[in-house]
Parts: C-alpha cells; sequence; structure tokens
C-alpha cells in the first residue's frame, strides 16, 4: 500500500529541505546548489533568502561568491533570472535553451522578420565578449546593422539564444547595478556541459520534495517530465487528493507536528513559486506578491510553516501585515525575528518594527 501524505506532512517536508525548519551550518555556496538555484529576478532577494535559511550568514559571503564569479545569475527556470553556481550554470544551461527560445518566439519576436538570426547571434556575442552591455545598449548597436528592426527585440533575441549572464555590479549588495550581460562561457572561462534531465529532476526533489510530476514541471518550465521520473528510483506516495508524488528514497520527512518557526522570506521566493499545488505553504490559493524592484526591502512571512502575511521595509519601519490575528506565541517570536531582519539588513540603522492588525 502506497503511504498517503497529509498536507501538514508535506509542508514539513519541504521546509526540512528548504532550511526552514532550523537554520543550517552551511556555506552560502553549498546552500544555493542544495536549493537548485534561487530566484533572483529581484537581484538582492537571494540575499535575504540565505539569511533566513542559514547560520552566521552575512552579506558579503554572497557578494564575494558574486565577484569571483562562483555563483552567477542567468536565466534558466521558467526563464526567469536565478541564482546558481557556476557548476551548475555550465551543467544546466543547455538544458533550458528550447525554453528560452520558444519563449522568445511567444513574446519577444515581433520587429526582428527578416533578421539573419545566425548574423544576428553572431554579431551580438561579437559585442558582448568586448564587454558586458545592458539590452539597451545591445539593441542599439545591434539596430546600426539592423536599422528596420526593433532594437529591443534584436537584444531579447540575443539575450533568450545566447548563452548569458548577468554580471557584477548587478547582485552585489550595496552596490548593485543594471542588468549587464556577458557570455557564460568566457565569463566562467569553461565550456556548457551537458547535465541529464534526470540529475536536474533528483535535485528539484532533494530541495522541493515530495512533488508531483507538475510540480517539477511547473519550477523548471519543462514538459515530458513523466517519462523521467518513472524511469528513476524514486519512492511513491500519495496526496489527500490522491495524486500520485515522487520523492527521493532518504530523503528528509520530519514528523508532521514538529514546530515550524516565524520565517521572513523575501520577494519571488521559490518556496513559493515551485509547485503547481501549492497548497503545502500557500492555504486559499492566494497570488504570491511580485512587486518590482531590487529586492531586500519587501516579502512575505511563515506562520507555523504557512504563508500567513506580507512585509516591508519603508521610512526605517519594518511593517508587518498579517492576514489573521496571531497568537501571543507566534507574535513575539515575529517581532524577535524582525528584529534580526533589521539588523541583517541595515546593522547601523535602527528601525520600528509595526504589526498590523489583520
Amino acid at each position: 500500500m502506497t503511504d498517503v501524505l497529509t498536507q501538514r506532512a508535506l509542508n514539513r517536508a519541504t521546509l526540512a529541505r528548504q532550511y526552514l525548519l532550523e537554520r543550517a551550518p552551511t556555506p552560502a555556496i553549498d546552500a544555493i546548489e542544495h536549493l537548485a538555484g534561487m530566484q533572483s529576478q529581484a537581484p538582492l532577494a537571494p540575499y535575504v533568502g540565505l539569511w533566513t535559511r542559514l547560520q552566521d550568514f552575512a552579506p558579503g559571503e554572497l557578494s564575494a561568491l558574486t565577484e569571483q564569479r562562483h555563483v552567477v545569475r542567468l536565466h534558466l527556470m521558467r526563464n526567469t533570472v536565478h541564482l546558481v553556481s557556476a557548476r551548475d550554470c555550465l551543467n544546466w544551461r543547455a538544458l533550458f535553451h528550447p525554453l528560452h527560445a520558444a519563449a522568445f518566439n511567444a513574446h519577444f519576436r515581433q520587429g526582428t522578420d527578416g533578421v539573419d538570426r545566425d548574423a544576428l547571434f553572431s554579431q551580438a556575442k561579437q559585442l558582448l565578449e568586448q564587454q558586458p552591455r545592458t539590452r539597451g545598449e545591445l539593441g542599439k548597436l545591434l539596430a546600426q546593422r539592423w536599422p528596420d528592426a526593433d532594437p529591443n527585440a534584436l537584444a531579447y533575441a540575443a539575450t533568450h539564444h545566447i548563452a548569458l549572464c548577468q554580471v557584477p555590479p548587478r547582485g552585489i549588495w550595496g552596490n548593485n547595478g543594471p542588468a549587464a550581460w556577458a557570455p557564460v562561457e568566457s565569463w566562467l572561462g569553461a565550456p556548457l556541459r551537458s547535465a541529464s534531465v534526470d540529475a536536474l529532476v533528483l535535485r528539484y526533489l532533494g530541495a522541493f520534495g515530495p512533488a508531483s510530476v507538475a510540480d517539477i514541471q511547473m519550477w523548471s518550465g519543462l514538459t515530458r517530465l513523466r517519462e523521467v521520473v518513472e524511469r528513476l528510483p524514486l519512492r511513491t506516495f500519495h496526496g489527500q487528493e490522491r495524486q500520485a508524488l515522487y520523492d527521493l528514497p532518504d530523503a528528509p520527512r520530519p514528523a508532521e507536528d514538529i514546530p515550524a518557526p516565524p520565517r521572513f522570506l523575501p520577494e519571488y521566493d521559490n518556496l513559493l513559486l515551485s509547485h503547481k499545488d501549492r497548497t503545502r505553504v500557500i492555504p486559499g490559493n492566494r497570488s504570491v506578491p511580485l512587486p518590482p524592484g531590487n529586492g531586500a526591502t519587501t516579502g512575505t512571512i511563515l506562520i507555523d510553516g504557512m504563508w500567513q502575511g506580507t512585509w516591508q521595509i519603508r521610512d526605517k519601519t519594518l511593517r508587518i501585515q498579517p492576514f489573521t490575528k496571531l497568537p501571543r506565541a507566534d507574535h513575539d517570536a515575529l517581532l524577535t525575528e524582525a528584529a534580526q531582519l533589521c539588523a541583517f539588513i541595515a546593522p547601523q540603522t535602527t528601525y520600528d518594527i509595526a504589526i498590523d492588525r489583520p
């Protein structure tokens, strides 16, 4: 008989793998690999994401990894910007090339009619090898050769078809800059490799499982993964709705009554975005907010392992907006965690902390 996992058991299993039940004594580079990358559309969000998961994490650790090219930011899963290790970048980029090309054809190709794609990619790569450039800068230079084309579309064609990464100061704590692009292989000094999709699925389960095939496809943006899952040596469970859930045989699945402390997540955190069925962490089918900005000033809060509110720093105040009235113990624990978040973000600044009434 296949084991049945309750929603609470799924919640605790995922929180354990996400280092959200207790902070891990793990270097940032190892955590980034364990998490199979971190959503980084807001370039500073991973700093808060690592702070909430790791013991003794300081911003300089991730800034140094970025400047020393041990981690990079590029379009990968779901065609969104992710922070990954250099090793995962080189292994995974080729897996997502068809997804990125399809996204360009669906959303950005208008304005490139009649442009020779091979010539465009060759010219764009040559320009980016000379120096990193923003999309706006690249588009203007490409339009000199193709004056009848849309400069923005030319730039999007390049960034969706050439293996590129965003380079510092983008993503540097206290010195964030515009999104300038450089070819991955020259930036990292190594050629792209080709990891198997099987390995990618195993990495996902290690960070987000147990999960359904639909969950894996939602996280990655890839399709036709059922045949991959079915050939892997996985353990099968059922959810409360009898859906098949797959997992690594020896992955942690703690008891569902284990406590989950309050946690502050940054915007765009993959915990809230990486399952088709998000009810293990999001009650009521609430839409995840995706605010514009550089990150580290807004986000969501977990209470008892579930998304139960939002937070924002503005005018030297950390304002917390819970969705429901908090029990006294959760209220007090959240205040303690909030004070630690303020000390992390700006240790030389005094912040007020306000918890609004729901």
